[in-house]
């Protein structure tokens, strides 16, 4: 069977119907209806035979995309890695396959990684730059952190919904990791902006009773 077929053997209507609705933005014909875990399954199974799959691009269903950057999470060498996310970027036309795409290879090349995050979000195109917020959230809240990279997020000033809901997710995760550094930025963020990253970080249970007692006062 080709993956396509693979996928179609898996197929769930109902589960398809279900995710056209928790993604708008995509056409209901293009879900098949698979779940997660069996696409994730299916990418530890093919990680070393894919390459035929990961160039054919554009993918016609959702469910294939969802497979790419499942593909992209496992695979382990970041320099093929790296070339193959920003490959497949320009096709990335929701949430949930950007949120999906998170290369573990990513982890061990921090340094390398800087210079392309920065050029994610700076792009014209929205989950290029909402993938780009997602992957500083992602690894340099901790150890990596710098106060710069509060003011870099905070400069994005664009009109699309995803990117500001990702904005507003980095910020409030950020208020969990980074409270000290992260607390006197808020008033820097465009008003949606703000009020959002506050409603997230008052309902993450990563922030403490006390830190959303002082933010409630904030909204």
């Amino acid at each position: 069977m080709t993956i396509q077929e693979r996928l179609f053997a898996l197929r769930d209507e109902t589960y398809a119907a279900f995710s056209a609705k928790l993604i708008p933005t995509v056409e209901p014909d293009r879900f098949i209806g698979v779940r997660s875990p069996q696409l994730r399954a299916i990418a530890k199974e093919l990680k070393n035979n894919a390459s035929e799959f990961l160039s054919a691009l554009p993918h016609r269903y959702h469910e294939e995309n969802m497979l790419h950057a499942y593909l992209l999470c496992v695979g382990s060498d970041y320099a093929t890695v790296v070339e193959q996310t920003e490959r497949f970027l320009p096709f990335v036309d929701n949430w949930a396959v950007c949120d999906s795409l998170a290369p573990r290879a990513f982890a061990r090349h921090k340094a390398e990684l800087m210079p392309r995050i920065e050029k994610w979000m700076s792009a014209e195109h929205e989950y290029t730059v909402r993938f780009g917020i997602g992957t500083l959230m992602r690894h340099y809240l901790d150890a990596d952190f710098q106060p710069e990279h509060l003011r870099r997020v905070a400069e994005i000033h664009r009109n699309e919904y995803y990117i500001k809901m990702m904005q507003a997710w980095y910020f409030a995760t950020a208020l969990a990791k980074q409270w000290d550094a992260t607390l006197p930025m808020l008033d820097s963020l465009e008003p949606w902006v703000r009020a959002k990253s506050i409603q997230k970080a008052i309902e993450s249970f990563r922030v403490s009773p006390d830190h959303k007692t002082l933010l409630r006062t904030l909204r």
